[in-house]
C-alpha cells in the first residue's frame, strides 16, 4: 500500500515538474515570437539615380520614352534625378515626359521647368517612391561671361519626401550651365547658399549633370559642403557610346546621416547621350 502511494506520488510531482517546464518553454517561444519582441531593425536605404535622358532621345536617333523608363525600372531606384526633360515640346511630338515616365515607372513625378522651348517646356525632374511633402523650383544665376542670355537658363528642382524611417529629407535635381564655365561655378555657390546652409540640419541629396569633371572648380567648389556619393574610380558618364567625361553625379550633406553602400554608372549607351549613375545610400539611426 505505502509503495503504491509513494509511487503515485514521484509521479504526480513529475508529471507537475514537466508541465512547469513546458509552461516555461512555451512562454519563452511566444515572447521570441511577439510582435512587441525587441528585435534589431535592418538599417533603411536608398538607391538614388541620376541621368540625363536627352528629352528620351537615343544615341540611335530615336525618341523612346518607355526604353527611357525601362532603364530606370532596371534600376529598382528609390529617387531618380532626371535632367533634359521635355514637357509639351514640338521635336518630341508634344508629349508630357514627366507623366509618361511616372506612369511607366509607378514614381510620382514633379517637374522643374528651367525655359520655354518650341512651345513646350523644359527643365529637371525627380521621380520617387516616397512620399512627397513639398516641392520647390529655384532659378539658378548667370555671370557676367554669359552674352545676351544666349545659354540655357539653368534651375534646380527641390523635394522634401518622407524618409524611409518616417524623418524628412531634401533631394534636389539639377543641371548646371554647358558652356560657359564662370556660371558653372556660380551655379554650385548657389546650389551652396540654397541648400547646404550653416542653419538647415535637414538631410539633403543633390544629383545632377555638373558639366564639370572631378577635379573641375564647380566640384571642388560643391565640396567644401557635400560628400561626393560615388566612386573616385568610377567610369566616365558622357558621351554614353564611348564615355569619356564624368560629370554627372550624386552627393548628400549631413554626411553623418548618410554611408555609402555601392555607387556605380550603369554601362547602357543607347537610351540616352549619358550614362545613368546610381548610388545606394543607407541611413543613420539616429
Amino acid at each position: 500500500m505505502k509503495s503504491n502511494l509513494r509511487t503515485s506520488l514521484i509521479q504526480s510531482i513529475s508529471s507537475r515538474t514537466f508541465g512547469i517546464k513546458a509552461a516555461v518553454i512555451a512562454f519563452l517561444l511566444a515572447l521570441a515570437s511577439s510582435p512587441h519582441a525587441e528585435t534589431a531593425e535592418p538599417p533603411h536605404q536608398l538607391r538614388v539615380l541620376c541621368y540625363n535622358v536627352h528629352w528620351c532621345l537615343g544615341t540611335d536617333g530615336k525618341y523612346d520614352v518607355a526604353r527611357l523608363a525601362d532603364v530606370i525600372n532596371k534600376a529598382k531606384p528609390d529617387l531618380v534625378a532626371l535632367q533634359e526633360v521635355d514637357v509639351g515640346v514640338k521635336r518630341s511630338g508634344r508629349v508630357h515626359d514627366v507623366r509618361e515616365l511616372s506612369k511607366l515607372t509607378g514614381l510620382a513625378a514633379r517637374f522643374g521647368p528651367t525655359q520655354h522651348y518650341e512651345g513646350g517646356l523644359f527643365g529637371n525632374a525627380v521621380m520617387t517612391r516616397l512620399p512627397i511633402l513639398d516641392v520647390a523650383i529655384h532659378p539658378l544665376p548667370y555671370t557676367e561671361s554669359t552674352e545676351e542670355r544666349t545659354t540655357y537658363p539653368r534651375g534646380a528642382i527641390a523635394v522634401t519626401i518622407q524618409g524611409p524611417d518616417g524623418k524628412p529629407l531634401r533631394f534636389v535635381s539639377t543641371h548646371f550651365q554647358h558652356n560657359v564655365p564662370d556660371d558653372r561655378v556660380a551655379e554650385a555657390k548657389a546650389i551652396n547658399k540654397l541648400f547646404a546652409a550653416d542653419d538647415d540640419g535637414l538631410r539633403t541629396i543633390l544629383a545632377g549633370d555638373m558639366n564639370a569633371v572631378p577635379d573641375a572648380e564647380p566640384i571642388t567648389e560643391l565640396l567644401k559642403k557635400w560628400t561626393n556619393a560615388i566612386d573616385e574610380t568610377a567610369t566616365p558618364t558622357a558621351p554614353a557610346t564611348k564615355p569619356r567625361s564624368r560629370i554627372d553625379y550624386v552627393f548628400y550633406r549631413e554626411s553623418s546621416q548618410f554611408r555609402v553602400v555601392e555607387s556605380k554608372v550603369i554601362p547602357e549607351s543607347i537610351a540616352s547621350d549619358h550614362r545613368p549613375v546610381l548610388a545606394v545610400l543607407e541611413l543613420s539611426s539616429n
